[in-house]
């Protein structure tokens, strides 16, 4: 059947879609199959219909979403799916500045999920007996609801994130609310009350200049909303809690109106941002905005970070799967604060990151006084990085390991094919004094000329959180150009200072 097909590609063609429907309203048909990995709009001559190309991890997954969606009817139209190949000419192109709306990847970014907060004895009767009323509520919103069952066991509430077009959030919200009604109902438990998360950076703008927009919402829905005590966060969970009173019908009506706010305030956020993604190739901005603090202290001022839109394990980009393995060295003195008492700490950068981080232990053949730092190992994809990098980075900071307002400056080393290290260093030393200008770090190479005696070399990076982390990224970006990541393999000794390239960063000399 596809003989005249050159080459089989995990892409399928979906054609006679309406012109409105965006991604989320077509989701449910495709993520079954396998994760949807890019979703590209093509030309369409016909102006009410539209065809996009989506992109799936393999041909096998394709395949099955084309024989389950092909001839499906959406809106009265029966929809038609093919295998996408790579045969130049056979489509036009795709239509510059026109993604499909809410597409996962790059422009997920802006699809702001509602994050609810319900009473652990509700969750039973919101999943519904092997999952029949969460799965009637998807499919009847066309949201989707990621009901958090195992996260803080023990605790009198769960977190319930709805993805979707904000209609189809404030849809699967009030018809949650209507069967918590219910079980109250059917438990004698009097009235329910509706309550929001919302990162503490979005809250201000919630409540407006004294008071004036949350007093607006609740004259404007008849409603009694009150917001949680800024004593409440802490750097694993910067969420608020925004509570609504009221009858079912108004809660939703304050829902749909808070979360307008929220998903404003957070695309100015995220537009304010934009410039700076450039500094930090290959992280999506999401990874930027899960961590805190990023308000007095370095490259965004002002800006603020999310952490909940995507909480760990939720979809990210593709990106996201490449494995990386970080080096990072801390005063042994620090070593007892980065753990914590019986490992609380360094368990909650793990849990938070979704990285691997483990802390080297001191070398018993060399006496105690002559180690003064530690290596912690860190391996997860480029936003587990981030995030546990900066999460050691704050402790040090907390825990006053600088001195007045000084940034907390460490070492990190990353490993790079021997055979990259010309390029990175550049002519003369070129390239890697302009990687020094534009990070705002120091990195140390070894010295052009040394000959390399393993297959990858060390790469020794200092200084600010933020610096580190641009340094990282873009030289992990150009190994990524010109080859494909090296397998994680064990590091080498580290080298001897007589052999480091030691380039001074402006402004350090």
């Amino acid at each position: 059947m596809f003989g005249h097909w050159k080459i089989a590609t995990p892409k399928i063609i979906v054609s006679n879609l309406p012109q409105h429907v965006r991604f989320e309203d077509i989701e449910h048909l495709l993520t079954p199959h396998g994760p949807v990995v890019n979703v590209d709009k093509m030309n369409c001559k016909d102006p009410a219909s539209q065809i996009v190309q989506i992109t799936f991890e393999t041909v096998e997954q394709a395949q099955q979403a084309v024989n389950h969606v092909n001839g499906v009817e959406l809106e009265g139209r029966h929809l038609r799916a093919e295998m996408s190949s790579d045969k130049k000419g056979r489509r036009g192109p795709r239509v510059p500045g026109a993604p499909f709306g809410g597409l996962p990847g790059q422009n997920r970014q802006t699809d702001f999920p509602l994050r609810i907060l319900v009473q652990s004895d509700m969750v039973g009767a919101i999943i519904g007996r092997q999952g029949s009323t969460i799965r009637q509520i998807t499919q009847q919103t066309r949201a989707r609801v990621d009901v958090h069952r195992k996260d803080n066991v023990g605790s009198l509430e769960k977190a319930i994130t709805i993805y979707g077009n904000p209609e189809n959030c404030t849809n699967a919200c009030k018809r949650i609310l209507d069967v918590m009604q219910q079980e109250a109902n059917n438990t004698n438990k009097g009235d329910i009350s509706l309550k929001i998360l919302a990162h503490n950076n979005l809250i201000g703008r919630i409540i407006g200049k004294g008071g004036n927009t949350i007093k607006r919402i609740m004259q404007e829905t008849d409603t009694k909303i009150t917001v949680s005590s800024i004593n409440d966060i802490n750097s694993f969970n910067l969420e608020r809690i925004i509570t609504v009173k009221g009858v079912i019908e108004n809660m939703s009506k304050a829902e749909a109106q808070i979360s307008a706010k929220l998903r404003q305030s957070y695309e100015n956020d995220l537009q304010a941002m934009a410039p700076q993604t450039m500094m930090f190739p290959g992280l999506h901005p999401m990874a930027m905005m899960a961590t805190a603090g990023y308000g007095s202290r370095g490259l965004y001022t002002g800006q603020a970070p999310y952490p909940g839109i995507y909480p760990a394990g939720a979809p990210q980009s593709g990106a996201g799967d490449t494995q990386e393995t970080t080096y990072l060295y801390i005063p042994n003195n620090a070593v007892g604060a980065i753990i914590g008492t019986k490992g609380s700490h360094i368990r909650n950068i793990i849990r938070f990151s979704g990285a691997t981080v483990k802390i080297a232990p001191l070398d018993e053949t060399k006496p105690q006084d002559m180690q003064t730092e530690r290596r912690v190992t860190i391996v997860g994809s480029p936003e587990a990085q981030w995030k546990a990098q900066y999460l050691i980075f704050e402790k040090m900071r907390e825990e006053g390991f600088v001195a007045g307002s000084d940034d907390v400056r460490l070492t990190v080393e990353i490993m790079v094919p021997s055979s990259q290290v010309g390029r990175i260093i550049g002519k003369g030393g070129q390239n890697v004094r302009e990687l020094q200008r534009v990070t705002g770090s120091v990195i140390k190479l070894p010295e052009q000329g040394s000959s390399p005696q393993e297959d990858e070399t060390t790469v020794h990076i200092i200084g600010p959180f933020f610096s580190v982390q641009s340094a990282q990224r873009r030289i992990r970006a150009m190994v990524l150009q010109s080859v494909a990541p090296p397998q994680g393999r064990p590091r080498g000794p580290r080298l001897p200072k007589d052999q480091q390239a030691d380039v001074p960063a402006e402004g350090q000399q």
